[in-house]
């Protein structure tokens, strides 16, 4: 008959076999990966990796940043959303991943039903830009000037579909007004061709095009965002400026594949959470005129849907295809 001793033994062993499935399961135990459907360099990749060490400080283990660009985003979205749904594959998303690509083309996944929302992260309003020589000063002389002239105002953008400009076809839409659209390969191009006189409008990043307002090289009549700016702050918004309900951000946040474990949603939102109400993480934004933004995971799915929703009616509406 086994001793007491033993006995005791038996079940202890028993009990450490037991425990070592749930040992494993406790999140996170090793690296996560924070996929940037964009190259490095830029805001989105600027933010990641500003999110990705304070992410990996708080949770004790490296968040490595994983820049998966091409295919205007979709590349990278698909790789997370076919990912293990396990919290360590996630997706910086943004307006371009999960609302207006999906309308625009086939990216071979559905921007909802595929990705589990944890957080929005922040949003970079747009500035409208117009070259000196265009005799407005305001966005009321401008859509005068656009009424006067239907189809005559050129406005630039980083290409068909880009952000900058789908901003100039809901501008359109919203005042009633025809604009000539003329599509370059890039940003950098169409602000040259802007500040040469070539075309007269565009919709950029604050960030990128502070230096030309404050040379006087463009004028800037408005910012596209919900509130005014903290790095432009004496710019009305559109909507402030006679088209109400006008809001167009190049917005960020994080996802998972679809079916994350509730448990792991809740700890990457709590501490994702944490880092964005941080003054230093809302400074360091700023810099990159970025407004840092939160929500709970149900507030961002909504988000997301109402997001996609706009600009695919916008898409549909225009009969807009990317090239």
């Amino acid at each position: 008959m086994p001793s007491l001793f033993s006995r005791l033994c038996a079940g202890l062993a028993a009990a450490l076999l037991l425990s070592v499935p749930v040992a494993a399961q406790v999140f996170p135990n090793r690296p996560l990966h924070l996929v940037v459907p964009y190259p490095p360099g830029g805001t989105a990749d600027v933010l990641a990796r500003l999110l990705g060490q304070r992410l990996s400080e708080r949770l004790g283990t490296p968040v490595v940043v994983d820049n998966r660009a091409g295919a205007g985003t979709a590349i990278g979205s698909k790789y997370v959303a076919q990912a293990a749904p396990d919290g360590y594959t996630l997706l910086l998303g943004t307006v371009s991943s999960h609302a207006m690509n999906p309308a625009l083309t086939p990216v071979g996944y559905d921007p909802v039903q595929d990705f589990t929302p944890i957080t929005r992260v922040a949003s970079v309003p747009f500035v409208v830009l117009v070259n000196p020589a265009l005799p407005v000063k305001t966005m009321g002389e401008l859509v005068a000037l656009a009424k006067a002239r239907p189809g005559q105002i050129t406005y630039a953008s980083a290409g068909t579909g880009t952000s900058n400009h789908l901003a100039g076809e809901l501008l359109a839409k919203s005042a009633g007004i025809q604009l000539l659209h003329v599509p370059y390969k890039g940003s950098a191009p169409a602000l040259a061709d802007l500040l040469g006189g070539q075309v007269s409008l565009m919709f950029d990043l604050q960030v990128t095009a502070k230096a030309q307002i404050e040379a006087g090289t463009v004028r800037a009549l408005a910012v596209t965002g919900a509130h005014r700016s903290s790095l432009l702050p004496r710019l009305p918004t559109v909507a402030e400026s006679g088209l109400p309900g006008f809001e167009v951000s190049a917005w960020f946040g994080i996802f998972g594949p679809a079916r994350l474990p509730p448990a792991v949603v809740e700890t990457l939102n709590r501490n994702l959470v944490a880092i964005l109400k941080s003054p230093e993480i809302q400074q360091r934004f700023s810099a990159q005129g970025a407004e840092v933004e939160w929500s709970s995971p149900e507030a961002f799915r909504t988000f997301v849907q109402a997001e996609h929703a706009k600009w695919a009616g916008l898409i549909q509406g225009q009969k807009l295809a990317a090239q």
